[in-house]
């Protein structure tokens, strides 16, 4: 098994890059997606990564092969050996208009790449967030959803482009702090962790469902609310998260600095287990 070192791609199960103008994926953003982690030639968090995409089949309703699907990720994985799989999923071509074919033939598209080369230092000495101006709407629909609209996140991701951030935080319209630009927030308040709820807007993530989970079988759950600025400034640790790159601590955040402490190593670690 060898590690990609350029990305390849399989449409509808087969050696390709393009797909149709009329595809509803290009011209709506109408689909899902998985960004999956590979080590080992398995994909670890396979399970939540189905189960997002599930919930989001069933709200979006689109019609997936689910078996198939996982059939097509867990051959690619066996393949690649280490690295990411990308799982894109549309409605498939249609002809001009919002309305839904009455029939949708949805297209798959795998991709397989190198693992992203971020500095070490980011999960060793951790990262300071850049103050995101974009705001999330709200859209209670699709909160939570992995769905192909990113706009919001590609612009607030626009706003730095020096190297001294590596993440940046996102809030809400109110301007609650919900996320960072590809990762979720997890801050330490009272000797608890808190993770803003994610019932308006924002990603929930798998590493984030992961870490929630075994946290909660450590005996310290995780809780969901919203949070306020004032609050993340006062928290006494604070990491983000995703499935790429598992845990980075946030040390700092528009002048403001916080300790890279006991909990936020734990969550790292449970988060490296993952893929060892």
């Amino acid at each position: 098994m060898a590690t990609p070192t350029d990305t390849n791609c399989l449409v509808n199960g087969m050696p390709g890059s393009l797909v149709s103008v009329r595809d509803r994926g290009l011209a709506y953003g109408d689909g899902l997606f998985e960004t999956i982690r590979v080590s080992a030639g398995v994909a670890p968090l396979l399970d939540l990564h189905f189960q997002r995409l599930a919930q989001g089949a069933t709200v979006l309703r689109l019609p997936l092969d689910l078996q198939l699907l996982r059939d097509e990720v867990t051959a690619c994985a066996v393949q690649i050996g280490s690295g990411l799989l990308k799982l894109t999923i549309t409605r498939g071509e249609s002809q001009r208009g919002y309305a839904m074919p009455s029939q949708s033939a949805p297209t798959r598209i795998l991709q397989s790449s190198p693992l992203p080369d971020y500095p070490p230092h980011n999960a060793e000495q951790g990262i300071v967030l850049y103050p995101c101006a974009t705001r999330l709407g709200y859209q209670p629909l699709l909160a939570g959803l992995k769905h192909l609209n990113r706009l919001e996140q590609v612009l607030a991701r626009s706003e730095w482009q020096d190297a001294g951030h590596a993440e940046g935080l996102v809030c809400d319209l109110a301007g609650h702090p919900v996320e960072c630009t590809m990762s979720n927030l997890f801050i330490r308040l009272d000797d608890a962790w808190v993770t803003p709820v994610l019932d308006r807007c924002g990603v929930r993530g798998v590493m984030r469902d992961y870490l929630m989970q075994q946290l909660a079988g450590r005996g310290d759950p995780v809780v969901e609310r919203r949070i306020d600025l004032d609050e993340l400034l006062a928290a006494r640790e604070v990491f983000c998260c995703n499935s790429v790159f598992g845990v980075w601590p946030i040390v700092g955040l528009d002048g403001h600095r916080w300790p890279v402490g006991p909990h936020t190593r734990l969550a790292q670690t449970l988060a490296k287990q993952v893929f060892s």
